[in-house]
């Protein structure tokens, strides 16, 4: 537990292959009821965006240990206000023990983290999204047992979901392929450090060829079209992301083993069909269950909690 004691997780790439396992494995030991961490500390939520499964598994995960959560909502704080991030980081720094920032900018969280010294969690920035993944990445290995000689592709828009999934991926030796359409390609700069931490352990490949990039994949992953914040073009996507539809004809391309998964909220006959998500190879509740898991193996670890 004391590697990861009073660490931030701002980006994916603030964890090593190891520290990734090392969460991977207590999360599925928290699921299965072999060990069952308890603490008295109290969990800040300072969301300013939206948000369904990330509050409400953190929520409940800080409950299942024992600790309290104080739900910062921007419009009820200060911070809705224009006090300034330094200031508000200084502040909670002196009550709280952990804090998971919902936000725009990935500069409000590196700020945040530099002015605080108790752990800062990224619970979404338009950058990233790293506790996402580390459901996903449990989701994969429950299903396969194994990240090698496996593949994940994503479809859609090279947003937060896909920066993440570059970088998760890359970690743990998990081939991964990106297909966006021409102009919403991942950053290059995302692009570069995942091909540099994956090395010769794992493919990391970016193209606008759906078809292409589902051909023999182990997994099919994709998101909303619009993400948080750019719903004024989400219905003019829709033409331009439509070959990206995860649908019966891309999964019959894919292993004949292949899951399918949606980090939610989804829009069914968009970015994926009813049928596929209510399909065999859909393990989307599974994976949305393991935020719940994966988060409470996140707040247990930077907190130093004695694991029974």
């Amino acid at each position: 537990m004391g590697a990861l004691k009073g660490r931030d997780l701002l980006s994916l790439a603030d964890l090593s292959t190891e520290e990734i396992l090392f969460l991977l494995d207590l999360a599925a030991q928290l699921k299965s009821g072999k060990v069952r961490p308890r603490c008295t500390n109290v969990l800040g939520l300072l969301f300013s965006k939206a948000s369904t499964r990330t509050r409400v598994s953190f929520s409940v995960a800080m409950g299942h240990m024992g600790g309290q959560v104080l739900d910062l909502n921007a419009n009820l704080t200060q911070a809705g206000r224009g006090e300034p991030i330094e200031d508000t980081a200084r502040v909670l720094d002196r009550y709280l023990d952990v804090v998971a920032i919902r936000t725009f900018e990935q500069s409000e969280v590196e700020t945040f983290a530099r002015y605080a010294k108790i752990p800062v969690i990224n619970a979404l920035t338009d950058l990233e999204h790293p506790c996402q993944i580390l459901a996903d990445l449990q989701t994969v290995f429950e299903a396969f047992g194994t990240f090698n000689g496996l593949t994940l592709t994503y479809f859609g828009d090279g947003n937060n979901i896909a920066h993440s999934l570059l970088l998760g991926c890359a970690l743990v030796g998990l081939n991964i392929r990106v297909a966006t359409p021409q102009d919403y390609s991942p950053l290059p700069e995302i692009v570069a450090k995942a091909r540099d931490i994956a090395g010769d352990r794992a493919s990391v490949t970016v193209t606008t060829d759906p078809n292409q990039a589902a051909e023999g994949a182990h997994i099919l992953y994709t998101d909303v079209w619009a993400s948080m914040g750019q719903e004024s073009s989400a219905d003019d996507r829709v033409p331009i992301f439509m070959p990206y539809q995860i649908n019966a004809e891309l999964l019959a391309l894919a292993d004949p083993a292949a899951i399918v998964l949606h980090c939610l909220p989804a829009y069914r006959e968009k970015e994926i069909t009813h049928a596929v998500m209510e399909g065999p190879a859909s393990r989307i509740w599974d994976q949305a269950e393991n935020r719940l898991h994966t988060q409470k193996a996140l707040l247990a670890s930077v907190l130093g909690l004695d694991i029974a």
